[in-house]
């Protein structure tokens, strides 16, 4: 069996929707579905969540009637009027009654059971077309299946129940299609998780773990995993064949066409993972596997924007031993703050991080023990099978706060 999994970018207009039956439509395997909310709607239901806690009823009612409008459209294209989906608005009154109670203190446990509206509302339009087309199916609520612990936000799977609940329900002598979510996960108590920003590509490849699929294939709006984001560099190459051992390299060094946690489950069982073009099926993409990835001496650029570059020193002029560097990430760890580089010496640790909304407490709570300077807006450039000429070309008329390179890797911690 087979599992394709559906990002936002393939679902952000009604083209996009009608392009996945056709896609499917010759599979003869077994196959499981797994969609993302459409287009950009994740950033849009942060927004609300945003909104919802600091009681900001305004902003709201706006962004709750711009992600009504932006999925009405969509709808109104593959049905012919905006009301043509009953599930969607079944789902939107959901949210709609969620929002219109007080809410909790805990912000996380408020984000994942409003953010997971995106993957409901994208499943339920979804399920209504493939109906309307004829497809023979069933809709699995992926909360009800991959299961989790309460760390809201960045759950752990629950792998022993997780497995044994999705074998049981994807019963393939009923159904040889089934449709679910990405991102989502339930706890023990049936409340809503998140497995983290991204995580779709990961609940592919949990599914795929889970019932021993024979490959798992991420559809994409890019020809397969590229050197470097075409968006921002027009010589882009696709590179044909990974190794999981690669791919994970690149995928923790922010490379956004992988999900991090997504190869690990893959590589345990010698499970394929494909990237290919939704708009271009019919192409080979790029296939992550077992086997030694191809000479690829062309460097790969990977880079995080938005970054927050912080070195602290003990007040006291005190050294930094192992033990002090423990305590220091275990901070960064109670801040859930995730560091993508960091470098220590006698007297100074420094680290680059995605800025989150705990970040100034992280300052806070850091100065009272440390001497803190940081930079904000800050980019980590890393160069795989890096040469002069690429680092010249990533580093140009830029300050370069930090660096590391090792024998294939160089980083670089840079402000315009």
């Amino acid at each position: 069996m087979k599992i394709y999994k559906f990002g936002g970018a393939s679902m952000k207009d009604a083209d996009g929707v009608r392009n996945i039956p056709k896609i499917i439509q010759n599979i003869k395997e077994p196959l499981v579905v797994v969609v993302s909310a459409m287009g950009k709607t994740t950033n849009a239901m942060e927004m609300i969540t945003h909104a919802y806690l600091k009681n900001d009823r305004v902003t709201l009612k706006n962004k709750l009637i711009e992600v009504k409008n932006f999925h009405s459209k969509i709808i109104k294209e593959l049905f012919g009027n905006e009301n043509g989906s009953e599930s969607f608005l079944e789902q939107f009154e959901h949210l709609e009654v969620k929002l219109d109670k007080k809410p909790s203190l805990h912000y996380d446990f408020e984000y994942d059971r409003i953010v997971s509206f995106g993957e409901l509302m994208s499943s339920a339009i979804i399920n209504d077309f493939f109906y309307q087309e004829n497809l023979k199916f069933n809709l699995v609520d992926i909360r009800t299946v991959l299961k989790t612990d309460d760390i809201y936000r960045d759950a752990n799977v629950n792998w022993e129940l997780t497995v044994e609940l999705m074998q049981k329900t994807f019963n393939f002598d009923i159904s040889n299609i089934y449709l679910t979510q990405g991102f989502l996960g339930g706890t023990l108590t049936n409340l809503s998780t998140t497995l983290g920003r991204e995580g779709s590509d990961y609940s592919a490849a949990i599914l795929g773990f889970a019932l021993n699929a024979t490959d798992v294939t991420i559809w994409k709006d890019v020809p397969g995993v590229m050197n470097a984001d075409p968006r921002w560099y027009s010589d882009a190459q696709k590179i044909d064949q990974l190794s999981y051992n690669e791919a994970i390299e690149l995928s923790y060094y922010g490379a956004q066409v992988i999900h991090p946690k997504t190869l690990k489950p893959l590589q345990n069982k010698s499970i394929p993972l494909y990237v290919k073009s939704f708009l271009n099926p019919e192409q080979s993409g790029t296939i992550i596997s077992s086997s030694k990835s191809k000479k690829f001496d062309v460097p790969i650029f990977v880079i995080k924007q938005n970054q927050v570059f912080v070195t602290i020193s003990p007040k006291d002029y005190s050294f930094i031993p192992e033990d002090k560097l423990i305590e220091i990430i275990t901070i960064f760890k109670k801040y859930r703050i995730k560091i993508n580089q960091m470098q220590n010496s006698a007297l100074h640790f420094s680290a680059c991080f995605d800025k989150n909304r705990h970040t100034d407490e992280l300052f806070e709570f850091l100065k009272s023990d440390f001497f803190v300077r940081y930079n904000e807006n800050a980019e980590l450039i890393t160069i795989r099978n890096y040469n002069p000429s690429a680092i010249e070309q990533m580093t140009k008329d830029k300050i370069i706060l930090n660096s590391q390179v090792t024998r294939k890797m160089a980083m670089f911690v840079l402000v315009v």
